[in-house]
């Protein structure tokens, strides 16, 4: 697949972010959970940590603060790129120093910018086990392991080590259906409920003179029958969570985003109409990271679906996508064939 294509599913899969909805949970690893969550969101910290996958290791650094219902974050790269995004209450403002561009978005929900912890909320049992394993020291702390794995070949899991005291996320692993690591955040350092000034949050490079470039915020709506196109097939317990319009970095256009959650793996689908030359229609399979791709043409528009999930599901959900309204629209199609 052409660089070109490749970083078209990198903008993709960033605005797939955007509009992911929540996730999921058990009894007592319900409530590490739920603490988790909470931590993540409401407390003040700052950390280094690794994120390993598919591709080189990157080492990050994050700054957190949550004070009198305002919420401060900063996220910054140390590769040599020096990529920063910083987070003041409902506006995100992505700093490229390798492009010379600042990317201003407002995303429809306040998720922390932690991103690869997963949330979640009560509902996907169905479609998930979910149990605490064990307990281990991560970075020197005692911590709880706990598992939420999938019941079948449709989607990822996730294995989880929460510091007992602080109940943030030392380490989270994306899992296959067998347990094998896809994915991982590893904390080398942490430091949890300490004081961090404004002088924290300021981005490192002087991006005064670079191109600023603003998304119009475009928030989520439910899906309607008003959207003229049809899911004509869904994996069990996959359901049209949320629906909208985005504008890509590159194109003038308006792109249809349909996002497809079991509540907690999420698949996200753009619609996009006949691609403006050099660019030419795309279709098979694409990988970003650890999220997985599936790209076809059909009636004149380029159909992407991208998410956290194995690749057959992406093309399975891809593959129903087609113009027109009936019955079967947006998810109401009969239940599909098993993936073993």
């Amino acid at each position: 697949m052409s660089t070109g294509v490749l970083w078209r599913l990198a903008c993709l899969a960033g605005a797939a972010v955007l509009l992911a909805g929540p996730a999921a949970a058990d009894d007592e690893a319900r409530r590490w959970l739920t603490q988790m969550n909470q931590a993540v969101a409401s407390r003040t910290y700052q950390g280094e940590f690794l994120h390993l996958g598919h591709g080189p290791v990157e080492k990050l650094r994050i700054f957190h603060r949550s004070k009198d219902g305002h919420v401060l974050e900063r996220l910054v790269s140390l590769s040599p790129h020096g990529r920063e995004i910083v987070r003041h209450d409902g506006e995100l403002q992505c700093f490229l120093p390798d492009e010379r561009k600042v990317l201003v978005e407002t995303p429809p929900d306040d998720r922390a910018l932690l991103g690869a912890v997963p949330t979640f909320d009560p509902g996907v049992e169905e479609n998930y086990r979910v149990e605490m394993t064990g307990r281990q020291r991560v970075i020197g702390r005692p911590s709880r392991i706990i598992e939420v794995m999938p019941r079948d070949g449709y989607r990822f899991g996730y294995r989880l080590w929460i510091d007992e005291e602080t109940k943030m996320p030392l380490r989270t692993d994306l899992c296959d259906a067998r347990g094998q690591m896809l994915e991982q955040v590893l904390f080398t350092s942490l430091q949890v409920d300490i004081v961090l000034p404004d002088a924290a949050f300021r981005p490192e490079v002087d991006a005064s003179r670079f191109d600023w470039v603003r998304q119009a915020p475009s928030p989520p709506r439910a899906s309607s029958p008003g959207v003229p196109w049809q899911l004509l097939q869904l994996p069990p317990g996959f359901k049209v969570s949320a629906s909208g319009e985005q504008r890509l970095p590159g194109s003038d256009q308006p792109v249809t985003h349909l996002v497809v959650s079991d509540g907690l793996a999420s698949v996200s689908v753009f619609i996009e109409g006949p691609p403006a030359p050099p660019r030419q229609p795309t279709e098979g399979q694409g990988r970003v990271g650890s999220a997985f791709a599936y790209l076809k043409f059909t009636a004149g528009h380029q159909i992407t679906a991208i998410g956290e999930v194995p690749p057959q599901t992406v093309e399975y959900i891809a593959t129903g996508v087609t113009p027109g309204r009936s019955a079967k629209a947006l998810g109401l199609a009969d239940a599909p064939r098993a993936i073993p």
